[in-house]
């Protein structure tokens, strides 16, 4: 099992910044992707950005030029600087990862942080 715990959201002016945190922990073998999806009431989870073990990125077109997705060295920690930040950006942010046991590979999530931009 692995746990993500996510810190940072907030209410925030329109213009502002925020940056997001997420830890995994547990019983961690090797962790591939980590990212950020965001979701509003009846509406569809959608991807913010995601980064690989690698490094390499990928971001919703909404937020390109805005956020910036980045994993710390030892890659089970994964960050989400948002800037000019939008009405539009209110949602509950959710950390993901996909972790490989060794076997198989797992997605987990986190418990979700508000982040309320106001016009």
């Amino acid at each position: 099992q692995v746990q993500l715990v996510e810190s940072g959201g907030g209410l925030v002016q329109a213009g502002g910044s925020l940056r997001l945190s997420c830890a995994a922990s547990g019983n961690i073998f090797r962790i591939m992707d980590m990212g950020w999806y965001r979701q509003a009431p009846g509406k569809q989870r959608e991807l913010v950005a995601v980064i690989n073990s690698g490094g390499s990125t990928n971001y919703a077109d909404s937020v390109k030029g805005r956020f910036t997705i980045s994993r710390d060295n030892t890659k089970t920690t994964v960050y989400l600087q948002m800037n000019s930040l939008k009405p539009e950006d209110t949602d509950v942010y959710y950390c993901y990862c996909r972790h490989y046991s060794g076997a198989w590979l797992t997605d987990y999530w986190g418990q979700g942080t508000q982040v309320t931009v106001s016009s």
